[in-house]
């Protein structure tokens, strides 16, 4: 559990300070891609660099609404 915690603390964009956490919550209220859910929170891609990680987290967490057991 504490691995969890700790990744969810992690920052998915440096450029902007986005932790991972604030990510997912925006991809649960904001469809699009990650630079869409990015405009959610104000943002916008700066390197470039997180845009794949990005999209690999808020797909995620769209499947997780999805399917409640993939959040296990």
């Amino acid at each position: 559990m504490a691995n969890t915690e700790n990744r969810r603390l992690m920052y998915t964009c440096i450029c902007n300070a986005i932790r991972e956490c604030d990510l997912r919550k925006a991809a649960r209220q904001h469809n699009g891609n990650a630079e869409s859910v990015y405009a959610k929170l104000g943002k916008k891609p700066n390197c470039g660099n997180c845009l794949e990680e990005a999209e690999d987290v808020i797909r995620e967490e769209r499947e997780a609404l999805i399917d409640p057991a993939i959040a296990a």
